[in-house]
Order: C-alpha cells, then sequence, then structure tokens
C-alpha cells in the first residue's frame, strides 16, 4: 500500500507543478475562443467549466482506466510506474496540448491538426485511421453493453423472433443516434455529468476500502521478483495494455469537443491536464485492487470471492465481483454503470467525434439537421454492417467453444487487439504534431519530443515482435525486442534532428 499512497501523492503534485510547468510553456491567453467566435448552438456553445470537466473525464474514461488497469496488474508493481510517469509526463501532457492546439485552430479535430504541422498525405492517412478507429468503438459499445444487459433481461418476444440481445441492441442504437445528432448540450451536457460523477464516486469509495483492508500487495521495489500472471512480456506490451490512465490517442478524437466549449484558455489545465490526472488516479485505484484480487498475501482476493481464479481472466466479472463484495448492493448498481454506462457514453461520443471529422473533410456544415444526416446514415450504415458481423462471428466463437476448441481466437477479438496498438498509434502521431508546434513557436519542445520517442518505440515494437511476427522462441524475441527498440529509436531521433537542423528551426507558426 505504501507504492499506491505514494503514486497518489505523485500524481495529484504532478497535476500542480508539472501542469503549470506545461502550461506556462503553452501560455493561454485571452482571445476569442471557437465557443464564442464560431458558435452555432449545436456543437461549438459555452458550457460551465465544471461541466466540460465532467464531460471531458467521461469521454476520455469510459472503462479504460478500470478495464486496462486490471489487466496491467497482471505485469506486477511496474503497473504503477507506468500510470505514474506516464500519465503525468506523457497522457495530460498530450491531452492538454492537443486540446489546446484544436482551441488555437478554431475547433480543429485531431486529423486536421495532424495534418497542419505533420503534412497533408499524413492527414489523409491519419483520418481514415481516426474515422475506422471511431465508427469501430462505436460498434463495439453498442453490443457489449447489450450483451450484459441481455443476460439480465430482455422481452421474450424478440429473444424468440429476432434473436437475443437485439432488443437491447436497438435501444442503444437508437439513443447513439438521437445523441449524435443532437446539440452537445441536450443530453450530453446533461446526463454525462451524472455518469462521470458515478465513476468517481466509486472510485472514491473503492479506495476508502482500500484503506480499510489495507491489503498486502507487492510494492514498487519488490520489481520483476514478483512474477508477472502473463505470458507477454512487459515492454512493450504494459505500455500498450494500460492506455486510458497513462496516455491513449484516442482522448485527442475526444478533446476537440470539449474545445469547442470552453469559454477561455485559461479553463484548458484543470479541464485538458486534470480529467486527464484524474483518469490516472482512477486507474490506480483499480489496478491496486487488481493487486489484491491477484496477488494479495497470504491468500488472493480471488480466493475469498465467489467465481474464484476463473474471474482472473475477465476483467468486466472482477469489476462486479469487487463492487458486490466490497460496496454491496450500492457497490453493484455503480458497477452495472462502469460496465454498461460508460462503454455506451463513449461509443455515442465516438461517433459524435466521426461526424464531426467526416463533416469537416467534406465541408458539409453541421448547423441543421438534414446536413448532418446527410454525414449520420451512411456513417451508421456502416456500424450497422459491422454490428452484423460482430453478432455473427460472436455465434461462430461461441460454436467453437461449444465443441471444445479452447484456443480458438474469434476475428473480432484479432481485430480488437490491434486497437489497443491503434490507439496507442494515434499519440505517436498527435505528439509528433505537438512537438513540430512547439519547435516552430521557440517553445520547450523537450516535453513532448521524449514522450514522442518513447510511444515511437513503444508501437513500433509492439508492431513487429507481438502482431507481425508469432515468434514461440523467448530468447529470440527478446533480442528481437531489443534491437526493434534500439533501432526505432534511432531512427526517429535522428529523423527529429535531420528536419529540426534543414528545417523547423527556420519555420515560425
Amino acid at each position: 500500500m505504501i507504492s499506491f499512497i505514494a503514486s497518489l501523492v505523485a500524481l495529484v503534485l504532478g497535476y500542480f507543478f508539472y501542469g503549470r510547468f506545461v502550461e506556462k510553456v503553452f501560455g493561454p491567453d485571452d482571445r476569442p475562443t471557437p465557443a464564442i467566435a464560431k458558435a452555432d448552438g449545436v456543437d461549438f456553445m459555452v458550457l460551465p467549466s465544471w461541466k466540460i470537466f465532467m464531460i471531458q473525464f467521461l469521454n476520455i474514461a469510459g472503462t479504460g482506466p478500470i478495464f486496462g488497469a486490471i489487466m496491467g496488474a497482471k505485469f506486477g508493481p511496474a503497473a504503477y510506474l507506468w500510470i505514474v510517469l506516464g500519465c503525468i509526463f506523457a497522457g495530460a501532457t498530450h491531452d492538454y496540448l492537443s486540446g489546446m492546439l484544436s482551441i488555437r485552430h478554431g475547433g480543429a479535430d485531431q486529423p486536421e491538426l495532424i495534418g497542419h504541422y505533420l503534412g497533408k498525405t499524413t492527414k489523409q492517412v491519419m483520418l481514415v485511421f481516426s474515422v475506422f478507429l471511431l465508427i469501430m468503438v462505436g460498434a463495439v459499445f453498442v453490443f457489449s453493453p447489450a450483451k450484459i444487459l441481455g443476460d439480465m433481461w430482455e422481452p421474450t418476444f424478440f429473444v424468440d423472433n429476432l434473436g437475443q440481445y437485439i432488443f437491447w441492441i436497438i435501444i442503444i442504437f437508437i439513443y447513439y443516434l438521437i445523441a449524435t445528432m443532437l446539440p452537445i448540450d441536450k443530453i450530453i451536457g446533461k446526463v454525462y455529468p451524472l455518469f462521470a460523477f458515478s465513476l468517481l464516486f466509486m472510485a472514491a469509495a473503492l479506495m476508502i476500502m482500500l484503506f480499510i483492508k489495507q491489503p498486502n500487495i507487492p510494492e514498487i521495489w519488490e520489481g520483476l521478483s514478483v512474477p508477472a500472471l502473463t505470458p507477454k512480456s512487459i515492454f512493450p506490451c504494459l505500455f500498450i495494455t494500460i492506455a486510458c490512465g497513462a496516455i491513449s490517442g484516442f482522448h485527442a478524437t475526444q478533446s476537440p469537443l470539449m474545445a469547442r466549449c470552453m469559454k477561455s484558455e485559461k479553463q484548458g489545465r484543470p479541464i485538458f491536464y486534470g480529467a486527464m490526472i484524474t483518469e490516472g488516479i482512477v486507474a490506480l485505484i483499480w489496478a491496486t485492487i487488481a493487486m489484491y484480487f491477484f496477488y494479495d498475501q497470504p491468500s488472493p482476493g480471488y480466493t475469498m470471492i465467489e467465481g474464484g481464479k476463473e474471474a482472473v481472466k475477465d476483467a468486466p466479472t472482477i469489476v462486479n465481483l469487487i463492487c458486490n463484495d466490497w460496496l454491496g448492493v450500492f457497490g453493484g448498481i455503480l458497477a452495472l454503470l462502469g460496465v454498461v454506462a460508460a462503454p455506451i457514453t463513449s461509443g455515442d461520443t465516438a461517433l459524435r467525434s466521426a461526424r464531426l471529422i467526416i463533416a469537416n473533410f467534406l465541408k458539409i456544415e453541421q448547423r441543421s439537421i438534414r446536413r448532418r444526416l446527410y454525414v449520420c446514415i451512411p456513417m451508421f450504415a456502416v456500424v450497422i454492417a459491422l454490428l452484423i458481423w460482430q453478432m455473427a462471428d460472436s455465434e461462430t466463437t461461441e460454436l467453437m467453444k461449444a465443441q471444445g476448441v479452447e484456443n480458438y481466437v474469434s476475428g473480432f477479438d484479432k481485430l480488437w487487439s490491434w486497437f489497443g496498438w491503434s490507439n496507442q498509434t494515434l499519440s505517436v502521431f498527435m505528439l509528433w504534431a505537438i512537438t513540430v508546434y512547439l519547435v516552430r513557436n521557440r517553445k520547450a519542445y523537450i516535453i513532448t519530443l521524449i514522450p514522442a520517442v518513447f510511444m515511437t518505440v513503444v508501437c513500433t515494437t509492439f508492431f513487429v515482435v507481438e502482431q507481425a511476427f508469432n515468434i514461440e522462441d523467448q530468447q529470440l524475441k527478446s533480442l528481437l525486442t531489443i534491437w526493434v527498440a534500439v533501432g526505432a529509436s534511432v531512427v526517429s531521433v535522428i529523423w527529429f534532428l535531420m528536419w529540426y537542423f534543414l528545417k523547423g528551426k527556420k519555420i515560425k507558426e
């Protein structure tokens, strides 16, 4: 528990000291924000700062800092170091500067910002990359909560005539369509703060229970002596597994939504940097709970909870078990909000971001409902197609499991495994874009250069070693990891230095 307390203090201090330093580097001023200069009553409008913070927190969090932290805890106490250092020096810095750049560029979305600083070709690639990921998030976050709700209850008529989960899929899909189409203050501005509060309340209640129970869990200084509960290597897999809570490229697709609602640039640090630090605290709490569940002495937590060791493989089950066991009936309700409401809210803001990115690329104004439909109808058609494929793939997976094929990996699981890499790759491009901005404006670019190089190395190594090749020899795999990591770091640094001395120093925004 000493590591948990020290990490918690470090995150809070990081907000007040390093967050203030990053803010000073950027230099917010009193110029009119897009919420004022481009007010349209739909996506650009001034909202109260507390509400923007809550929406931003829920947009970037969802279940990410819960499920990712639980799975990341299988790597042992190294998870603490990544959450703290990643959140303060990479994630919160990435979120703050990407949000502030969006404000400075009239509420521009992520692909537009990346294109402005890294070139038109990169912009086109990132536009397709971002929209595909956002639509995939929307599709996944229809089916997964629908499956949870359907296992609890659904009308017999729908099950008998249309199939299982169809009722809840329709309900969630209708909500997505309405929330994506309506002005941001109508549903998102009213409902999201309540869901965000419930997630924060759940985290606070569980933190109190941690201090009451005082679990005997591994500390940071025990290091690699703590056996990992996963066959995957800490580098690079830990840095992909824990994204939300450390750094996540998805956040830069969400920050523009709130950049279009801020009255003053000076709200940026508490909203963007503060929301990320808050997410880091939530991830820290859940990583510690998972440590109790996996490692507590003399007996791991799973031995004392119904479900036992089998629940170790399933993050949502762990959330339900812990909340019900520690917080009773009320905890069960909060857990339900966590595993159902949070992904739904992440899904609809993902689709809203996709709508705005597509509309901006096609230059379709979004004031009128008719023009919003021009974008939404084909976009939702793609989501429906992904849903149909996902449901068919789910049935195939169940059939294979029923036939005793234990190692069968579903097509969607394979696709989703790429999402973790893709998400962090988004952060790589955004960090390099911010670095270019800082160089051009004679600012302390080192604050994003180091995270940009590190995440470039992580994503390159993960792609080559974990995704592209299936190497069973651990010695060969470790050797390849070292060579790819060193190569990626050398290439990225040399590439930056060449640009810096040949072009970067001569250009000013």
